[in-house]
């Protein structure tokens, strides 16, 4: 899927079948891919003509084939996020941002004018010209480094000029004093397809090379910084730990998915939290307060802290830091 943004602020989603997708109703397709809108929804703007087929209006039982072209300009109001950043490096190349733990950088899904992206653009007026050298989630708070120009950013790509990438995470469970997680983040394809549509993200580590395709290599330095009790009901405590996380490659997911893995999944982490049924409610907007009660933070408890890199035209080193920010606070 890929958004055309424009100076107008105008915003027209665009995106391919591929061949995984072929043979699907339209409405069904729509609903699994952006989960924003309900099949109902997305039947409703079918039928209003928004939605557009190989550039002619259609129906919702049209079967889609490979290579198809489906565009529509999204009509709904956006999430609510929290848009507080800070400035916390600035030159004539680079940009440096300590963003929240609730705002996405770049428009996908439902956002567009919520974004980090949107607000940088206000403020620089630079639109076509940020580049974000590297990305956190939505829900991932701390350090994202913006390239000004595309020379710049170029650099970055053509050498491995950031040399630490430092997170620090809340987890549950009283955590190992120091974990090396070398191995592999993979796509679990045993899983239903309808399951993975609605799942589709969710990836898991292991050491040894799994049995699919769908893998890369991954590698984090887990450390304990400090455990400590943590009263989650009356009469009922659960041990937290403190962590910090260095990347050794940059992988989607890479510490999400390796602590859910390991046995300490993150506090407020829907997806790779403590009961994946959670994630399945959160995005048909059905959460109960039992699941907020069980994740303890509205987010995933984590925050990019450090950022170490060699600036591509001084070649000086720049070390970036970012303190944990008041939600991930806990007394």
């Amino acid at each position: 899927m890929a958004d055309n943004i424009d100076k107008t602020n105008e915003r027209i989603i665009t995106t391919l079948i591929d061949e995984q997708s072929a043979g699907k109703r339209l409405d069904l397709y729509l609903s699994t891919r952006f989960t924003y809108n309900s099949r109902n929804q997305w039947q409703g703007s079918i039928k209003k003509g928004e939605i557009i087929l190989n550039g002619r209006k259609t129906k919702g039982s049209a079967k889609l084939r490979s290579g198809d072209k489906i565009e529509f300009m999204p009509d709904f109001d956006e999430p609510q996020v929290d848009k507080k950043f800070e400035i916390i490096y600035e030159d004539e190349h680079l940009l440096a941002i300590n963003k929240s733990g609730n705002i996405p950088c770049h428009p996908a899904g439902p956002f567009f004018k919520n974004t980090l992206w949107y607000e940088l653009t206000n403020i620089a007026k630079v639109a076509e010209n940020l580049h974000f050298i590297n990305r956190i989630d939505r829900e991932t708070s701390g350090i994202v480094l913006i390239g000004k120009d595309s020379v710049t950013t170029a650099k970055f790509a053509e050498k491995e000029l950031i040399s630490r990438k430092r997170y620090q995470a809340l987890v549950f469970g009283d955590f190992s004093d120091n974990i090396t997680a070398e191995g592999y983040l993979y796509s679990d394809t045993s899983i239903s397809h309808d399951s993975r549509e609605r799942v589709r993200k969710k990836r898991f580590f292991r050491e040894t090379e799994p049995k699919t395709e769908e893998f890369e290599t991954s590698k984090t330095i887990f450390r304990k910084i400090r455990s400590f009790e943590y009263q989650t009901a009356p009469n009922l405590t659960d041990e937290i730990s403190l962590i910090e996380a260095d990347l050794f490659t940059g992988r989607m997911h890479q510490i999400r998915a390796t602590l859910c893995s390991l046995g300490y999944p993150l506090l407020g982490d829907k997806l790779y939290g403590p009961d994946e049924s959670i994630f399945l409610r959160f995005i048909q907007d059905q959460m109960t307060n039992q699941d907020r009660e069980l994740l303890i933070l509205p987010r995933q408890a984590l925050h990019a802290t450090e950022l170490v890199f060699t600036h591509p035209h001084s070649k000086k080193e720049i070390k970036l830091t970012a303190k944990l920010p008041d939600d991930m606070v806990i007394p």
